[in-house]
C-alpha cells in the first residue's frame, strides 16, 4: 500500500466510523424526540378539550426525518439532518475544555426545529415564510446544546455537561412550544403592500400568492439579535 492509501484507511477509520456512530445515535434521539412530543400532544389535548373544543392539537409524523405538531393557529416541524457536521473554528464550542481536549467531540448531527403558520400548511400557501426556532446539536458522547432565540439559546448551552434524555427532550419541546405561541403574527406596514399584481388577485380564489409571516416587512431587535 502506498503512503496515501494508508493516509485514506487511517482516516475512514477516524472520520467515517465516527460520523456512522453519530448518524445512529442521532437517528435514536429523533425517534426519542417522537414520542415525548406524541405524550405531550396527549397531555394537552385533554386539557384543551376542557377549554375551548376548537382549538386543534394534532401530531403527525411526515417522513422518518420530519414530524409536525401543529398547536392552534402554529405548528412545530421537527427535522432531522441526514449529515453529520463539525463547527468552524470560529465557534463557542471550541473554547469548552471539553472539545479541545477532543476534537472529535465537536462532530455533530443536527435536529432542527421550525414555525410555520398552520394556515400556511392548510392552504399550501408556498409563498409564506417560517423562522427556524432552535437547532440541536448532539454529539458521539450524547452531549447537546440548542442554538436558538430567547428561552432557546441560554437555556440548553452546556455542552460539556448536558446529557440529551427524554426530561431534557421535553423541556426543549415545550419551551419551542411555549416561543411559538408568544410570538405573534404581526400585520406588515401599510407601504410595504399597498401594491398588488393583478395575478395575485385574479388566483387568490384557488392560492393565496401574498407571502405571510409573523415578522415578515418588521425588523425588531429582540428577534434580530444574534444567535447565542
Amino acid at each position: 500500500m502506498t503512503n496515501a492509501e494508508e493516509l485514506i484507511l487511517q482516516t475512514l477509520k477516524e472520520k467515517a466510523i465516527l460520523k456512522q456512530d453519530i448518524f445512529k445515535l442521532t437517528i435514536e434521539a429523533f425517534e426519542q424526540f417522537k414520542q415525548v412530543l406524541q405524550e405531550i400532544t396527549e397531555v394537552l389535548q385533554k386539557e384543551v378539550e376542557k377549554i375551548d373544543k376548537r382549538i386543534q392539537l394534532e401530531y403527525s409524523e411526515k417522513s422518518p426525518f420530519s414530524v409536525h405538531l401543529r398547536i392552534a393557529g402554529d405548528v412545530l416541524i421537527f427535522e432531522m439532518h441526514t449529515n453529520v457536521f463539525l463547527f468552524d473554528s470560529t465557534h463557542k464550542v471550541w473554547g469548552y475544555s471539553y472539545v479541545s481536549e477532543e476534537p472529535s467531540r465537536a462532530y455533530c448531527g443536527l435536529i432542527n426545529i421550525y414555525n410555520f403558520l398552520s394556515d400556511s400548511l392548510k392552504f399550501k400557501r408556498v409563498n409564506d415564510v417560517g423562522y427556524l426556532v432552535g437547532r440541536i446539536f448532539i454529539n458521539q458522547e450524547q452531549h447537546f446544546f440548542v442554538e436558538g432565540k430567547r428561552q432557546m439559546g441560554f437555556l440548553y448551552n452546556n455542552f460539556s455537561t448536558d446529557i440529551l434524555n427524554r426530561e431534557r427532550m421535553r423541556e426543549v419541546i415545550e419551551s419551542a412550544i411555549l416561543y411559538c405561541l408568544n410570538f405573534d403574527l404581526l400585520t406588515p406596514p401599510y407601504n410595504a403592500v399597498q401594491e398588488a399584481a393583478f395575478s395575485q388577485i385574479a388566483e387568490s380564489a384557488q392560492n393565496i400568492n401574498a407571502a405571510t409571516g409573523k415578522r415578515l416587512g418588521f425588523r425588531f431587535h429582540h428577534d434580530e439579535d444574534p444567535i447565542i
